[in-house]
């Protein structure tokens, strides 16, 4: 459909400019983005039932006609209500409508029609509050699309029909004959006419099976295509000699056999591969990914590279710093740290020193991406916490050397569905086991009730020398972060908690100021830290043995298993409380994982399930494209459309046959809004 991806959305009629911005809203810009808007879900008006026997609770259509209209009723100012007797000729219903004249004059005149929503029953009496309502000449399966404030499904559904009537008869179908043969997939044609107006709710599952495999399909080609994009120069780099013994006789402990695992496989790809390294280090909380990423440094440095290391935030790249130096102290390798609070004649020596290869390893934030950062000899780039990183921040670190090798770190659990999505272009190394020492921390989820005996906990463990953090995310939607993180240090001073020292960290504090609470608690002049999320990563207080995480309802598991991850790090026995006031149904199930195992990537799994893909970071990935229909919890698909894009690449790897040319058309529209393109080349 490439020519109606160029037509505009204003040639279809009803649609101006200003309704247009509206569907700007939506990701539809033109008439080929508008068939690709599926609807969220149906209606099934296609088989009405008797008003007796309608599923309690369960939305459904009815067929019944006016018996009595009631004369319109003002209640609490500005609210109309106005109330119908219909009839399926055995039952009435009273059937309710709030603020809509306009139902009410259409109703009023009597006649028969559909009624979809909800009949509740009470004794012998049956309403329903509120329904969609149509004529009887409008039964079937009507889609439910994703909508915006001024945009309602019903102008949808018709502008969709309008965009349907303009496909040709015959569609170009970028999935190959034999792709469709074999995975039993209908026609693209069928796919999208059926998505949108269904003849029933098969047609719904034969359409949305085909239309997501090919949606992963086409993600797994690209993904396929960016990992060749990366690797296609050869390295400039090599590692010739391990210096592994000599590594390992820098630290003041044992490295676990997973650590082992993955520096060696580091080291490999360094030394064996002609291209360069392109590989991510995943491990759980306190899996020692810090450790495995200096092995790799040392190794690259004794080689005669530079190393860049960059972290999404100050407080981490400070703590990378501080770990990297005590780790290679005495080794005579060179460390800077780079980040916006390093002064501006600071920034200039750190500059010229990086120029002339006087640093060999450079630790910061997107300070490293400055047009002012130039490399002697940049062998080898690091990012931590890769969600967190656009790709086009990664590919402007990557590009101030020639084919750096490249490692990426994550402690954000991600279950294998997601990571082939998110780091599909990247090998994977897997720390799967915690250094010894490393304890299980134990998670109580509590409601605010008992909240004053999670306080009086607190101080028993400060009364033994220990610390505390609060974390409290926003409290009132009208409250900022730093309003609602004051008012509760404030709240807090009338407890039990009140005479010991608290101390406050919030995301709108200057970098040297955050670094300077770190500082106080870290060495023990606070004793509670209250905080909002940045603390998620990379603070490490071994004397924190208690994280209480206020409306912990309002974070994903995985956010949560971050933020526990903080406690734990020492000697002394640890606990997470969560506070919550809201534990019903899925939402106490969600909490009650993290009550029940410590194993970061059974949480993540869990989320994933319970969840969906959604928004599984808080905030959605940058520089890959967003599924439509796909969804990335099907193991099944995943694996289906792998080996498909396998079969093809294999016979292909460029595309250009003319069975692949819709493929190649649909990977650069698919990734275009990602501003990932030009790594497709």
């Amino acid at each position: 459909m490439p020519s109606l991806f160029n037509m505009p959305l204003d040639r279809l009629k009803g649609i101006g400019s200003g309704r247009a911005k509206l569907y700007n809203k939506l990701g539809v810009a033109s008439v080929g983005e508008l068939l690709r808007l599926y609807p969220r879900t149906y209606e099934d008006w296609s088989n009405p039932c008797r008003i007796a026997e309608a599923a309690e609770n369960t939305p459904c259509c009815i067929r019944a006609y006016i018996e009595k209209v009631s004369k319109p009723a003002r209640v609490h100012g500005n609210l109309m209500i106005f109330k119908f007797i219909a009839s399926d000729g055995y039952d009435n219903i009273t059937i309710t409508f709030f603020n809509q004249r306009y139902v009410y004059e259409r109703l009023s005149g009597g006649g028969e029609f559909l009624f979809y929503g909800t009949v509740k029953r009470f004794f012998d009496n049956y309403e329903m509050s509120s329904p969609s309502v149509s004529n009887i000449n409008s039964a079937g399966i009507h889609p439910v699309y994703p909508q915006t404030a001024g945009l309602t499904t019903k102008q949808i559904e018709s502008a969709a029909r309008q965009a349907e009537a303009l496909l040709p008869p015959k569609m170009n179908d970028p999935i190959p004959p034999g792709i469709l043969e074999e995975y039993g997939l209908c026609s693209l044609d069928f796919a999208i006419r059926k998505i949108h107006f269904p003849d029933s709710l098969d047609d719904v599952e034969t359409a949305r099976k085909r239309l997501a495999f090919e949606e992963m399909l086409i993600l797994q080609l690209g993904m396929a295509r960016l990992k060749r994009g990366g690797t296609r120069g050869r390295s400039v780099f090599r590692i010739t000699k391990e210096y592994s013994e000599e590594f390992r006789a820098l630290l003041p402990f044992s490295l676990t056999s997973a650590q082992e695992r993955a520096i060696m496989q580091c080291i490999s790809d360094m030394k064996d591969s002609v291209y360069p390294m392109n590989r991510l280090i995943q491990g759980d909380v306190g899996s020692g990914k810090t450790a495995v990423a200096a092995a790799v440094c040392y190794a690259a440095i004794k080689n005669g590279m530079q190393c860049a290391f960059m972290a999404p935030t100050e407080i981490l790249a400070v703590q990378h710093y501080k770990s990297m130096s005590e780790l290679m102290g005495n080794s005579g390798i060179r460390l800077a740290l780079l980040t916006g609070s390093v002064t501006a004649a600071g920034k200039k020596a750190i500059y010229e020193a990086l120029e002339k290869g006087e640093i060999d390893l450079i630790i910061g934030t997107h300070a490293l991406i400055s047009d002012n950062v130039c490399f002697a000899s940049l062998g080898l780039v690091i990012t931590d916490e890769q969600h967190r990183f656009g790709v086009k921040q990664r590919a402007a670190l990557i590009s101030k050397g020639a084919n750096p090798h490249i490692m990426v770190m994550s402690a954000t659990p991600i279950p294998r569905t997601l990571a082939l999505m998110i780091f599909g272009d990247l090998d994977l190394s897997v720390l799967d086991e915690l250094p010894p020492g490393r304890q299980a921390v134990e998670t109580y989820l509590i409601d605010s009730g008992k909240r004053q005996r999670a306080f009086g906990f607190l101080k028993k463990e400060i009364d033994k020398g220990n610390r505390c953090y609060i974390v409290c995310p926003l409290v009132e939607e009208s409250e900022s972060e730093l309003e609602s993180a004051e008012n509760y240090v404030k709240k807090l001073r009338n407890t039990v908690l009140g005479g010991f020292r608290i101390g406050l960290l919030h995301g709108k504090m200057k970098g040297s100021d955050k670094e300077s609470v770190m500082s106080s608690f870290q060495s023990g002049m606070i004793d509670i830290l209250v905080s909002t999320t940045v603390i998620e990563v990379g603070v490490n207080v071994p004397e924190a043995t208690v994280m209480m995480i206020e409306n912990a309802d309002r974070f994903g598991l995985s956010q949560l298993h971050q933020l526990r991850g903080r406690v734990g790090r020492g000697k002394d026995k640890s606990y997470c409380i969560l506070v919550s006031d809201n534990q019903t149904g899925n939402t106490k199930e969600r909490l009650s994982v993290l009550c029940r195992t410590n194993d970061g990537f059974k949480i993540a799994d869990e989320d994933l399930r319970l969840r969906g893909p959604g928004d599984f970071f808080g905030s959605r990935q940058h520089g890959l494209p967003e599924l439509k229909i796909a969804s990335m919890s099907s193991m099944d698909m995943i694996d289906e459309t792998q080996a498909a894009a396998r079969k093809i690449l294999e016979s292909d790897p460029e595309l250009t046959a003319k069975e692949h040319r819709g493929l190649y058309y649909e990977i650069r529209r698919l990734f275009a809004k990602a501003g990932s393109t030009e790594q497709l080349q």
